[in-house]
């Protein structure tokens, strides 16, 4: 059996007016998804489980089979497996954006973007640098430590080594992730310790003083200067969340006998692969963005069956669309998907052939299946994540269903078919309907 999963992060979404009443994925033109949806299975799977936030660490471990109430420790140290930061079991790791703010009149105290306009790898580098120089000429005793990385974009990974020795700890520290606050006051869901004990206290002061002296800092850097006179949004801030220790999961080959890889253009799913024992597939051209190399993540998932069991396909284009409130761009996200990720992957797919079993041995060969599900909501309304069960579409051997629909949220909703919690999502994408032979 040979398994492909594509991730149109963030793709579902409520209905949009200006799409007479439809959802992106409802607007977009999608012929490979509607092919697929009259063969195969439509239904809904909860990925965010009760008491966590709807957020791509946390539904996209749900849907390729980790419970996050077992494995998740933080949103940070997914992302620092990905850039191979060596972590100890006491240190603590942050997410740390580049974001922009707003300095005058209506935009005032305001958190205006999450990714400091999309930046760049190089420019976000070179503020990066800049900035630890900055913090350890200023605040030397503060930084005792403390490591900052830079990662993809706007993203960065913030290590507190210092935990081992008692320092410091984060236990009782509540963050808010950036992008889960658009166009709101930036000050009032600020870093804070949700106990009163000293040491959780200079937690929470240390964290918001690192803040504060980028706040000061980065406005004038040489790197804004130039983006503001493009007409681009600075980085004149940063925003530091998501902390955690480092996860033990056990590798997907363990839990299923299976071999994977992944293609994705974030550091968050490169971490999570990287700590399930998955090859990360290198794609030039690949991005966060409308400018994504779908065609480059396509090629790359299909070459990529020939060596694996299973492929994932992870963009994340829909999401930072939605995140913008760009309804356009994320229907044509979803388009793209569809016409150069989706139909590629389903063709190869096919080229296996259908699911044989030796009656007398009880051995198997042939046979595929193919997973569609965004990680979670993406709303173009609020700019921000959802909790609603995401739509799934599921086709290939020994799937079929009574009733034919299409893959939308709707139908999803209104099928009998509904996996809850979503991390039992996988093994029924995996073994549903499938003799044991047939597992690899």
């Amino acid at each position: 059996m040979k398994y492909a999963v594509i991730i149109p992060d963030g793709a579902a979404d409520l209905p949009i007016d200006e799409l007479g009443g439809r959802t992106p994925l409802e607007a977009a033109r999608t012929p490979h998804l509607d092919r697929l949806a009259r063969v195969g299975r439509v239904g809904c799977a909860v990925t965010t489980p009760p008491g966590f936030l709807a957020g791509s660490d946390v539904c996209s471990m749900s849907l390729l089979g980790y419970d996050p109430r077992r494995y998740h420790t933080g949103r940070a140290p997914l992302e620092a497996a990905a850039l191979g930061l060596q972590l100890g079991v006491h240190d603590w790791i942050f997410r740390v954006n580049l974001v922009t703010v707003g300095t005058r009149g209506d935009d005032d105290g305001l958190m205006i973007d999450h990714s400091a306009g999309a930046i760049g790898d190089s420019e976000a580098r070179e503020i990066v640098t800049d900035l630890v120089d900055h913090w350890e000429q200023t605040l030397s005793a503060t930084m005792a430590g403390l490591e900052l990385t830079p990662g993809v974009s706007y993203r960065n990974i913030l290590v507190d080594r210092s935990a081992a020795q008692g320092h410091r700890d984060y236990a009782g520290l509540v963050t808010v992730p950036p992008h889960e606050i658009p166009r709101r006051p930036w000050a009032e869901h600020l870093p804070r310790a949700a106990g009163r004990d000293d040491v959780l206290e200079s937690g929470a002061d240390l964290i918001n003083r690192l803040m504060e002296s980028a706040r000061r800092y980065l406005p004038d850097h040489p790197v804004n200067r130039s983006r503001m006179a493009a007409g681009e949004r600075p980085a004149n801030m940063i925003w530091i969340w998501g902390q955690g220790t480092r996860p033990a999961m056990p590798t997907f080959e363990d839990r299923f006998g299976l071999r994977g890889a992944m293609t994705t253009a974030v550091d968050l799913l490169a971490g999570i692969a990287a700590l399930i024992g998955w090859k990360k597939l290198d794609v030039p051209g690949v991005s966060s963005y409308h400018d994504n190399n779908y065609e480059g993540q396509g090629l790359a998932t299909v070459e990529a069956l020939d060596d694996f069991d299973v492929v994932c396909c992870h963009v994340e284009s829909p999401d930072e669309a939605g995140h913008q409130g760009d309804w356009r761009t994320k229907v044509a996200a979803i388009e793209a998907i569809d016409a150069q990720v989706v139909g590629p992957i389903a063709a190869k797919l096919e080229e296996f052939g259908e699911l044989v079993s030796d009656p007398r041995t009880g051995a198997a060969s042939g046979g595929w299946r193919l997973l569609v599900i965004p990680d979670h909501y993406t709303l173009v309304s609020t700019r921000k994540h959802d909790p609603t069960p995401v739509p799934f579409l599921m086709a290939g051997s020994n799937v079929r269903s009574a009733v034919e629909r299409t893959f939308s949220e709707r139908d999803a909703i209104g099928s009998d078919l509904r996996v809850d919690p979503g991390a039992d999502l996988m093994e029924y994408f995996l073994r549903s309907g499938i003799g044991v032979g047939a597992w690899r």
